[in-house]
């Protein structure tokens, strides 16, 4: 594989997670933004989110209830932080990234904000390319590259998926066959 010249546009990308409140792509109830370069993690931020509707089908996975969210700003009020995290990063990176990028997308457009144009990394496509794991699913991919893990939190899992970009970045992988 060929190696990834770091140059400043293509080095600093960012990891994403979403957690939602139920069914619906628009109700993030939290997200994890971590900015990364090939020298490793910069910088990590968690918002808790309020949600367009109060019920919480998803509590039993990821631990965040209603009146977590309750009194946090919803999307639209989040959103200069998200952008201000997300500024200058050239991809995003998310395990099962056609989730995460379908609930930014809906999240966006119910907030009445500019999707972003960043393409997206899907680190289960990634892992399965590059050491070929099946299953490949984040805490599979987090043990075979031993990278802590407490799945569901989405810091952790923000962090784990950049880790896991990283391992891919050092091992000499050319990030932009992957993405999409």
């Amino acid at each position: 594989m060929k190696s990834i010249k770091p140059t400043a546009a293509r080095d600093v990308f960012a990891a994403i997670d979403f957690e939602t409140a139920d069914y619906g792509r628009d109700s993030a109830c939290a997200l994890s933004i971590v900015r990364a370069n090939a020298a490793g993690i910069q910088e990590q931020k968690t918002f808790l989110i309020r949600p367009p509707r109060k019920d919480f089908v998803f509590t039993y996975i990821h631990g965040i209830t209603w009146s977590d969210v309750a009194s946090m700003p919803n999307f639209k009020g989040h959103w200069p932080d998200i952008l201000n995290m997300l500024a200058e990063v050239s991809y995003l990176a998310a395990h099962n990234a056609a989730f995460d990028r379908s609930v930014m997308a809906a999240c966006c457009r119910q907030a009445g904000v500019q999707e972003l144009k960043q393409p997206y990394l899907c680190t289960v496509k990634l892992a399965r390319k590059v050491w070929s794991l099946r299953p490949a699913k984040l805490p599979d991919v987090c043990r075979h590259l031993q990278i802590s893990l407490k799945h569901h939190d989405p810091a952790s899992d923000a962090r784990a998926c950049a880790n896991i970009v990283l391992a891919a970045i050092q091992q000499g992988t050319d990030i932009d066959q992957h993405l999409g």
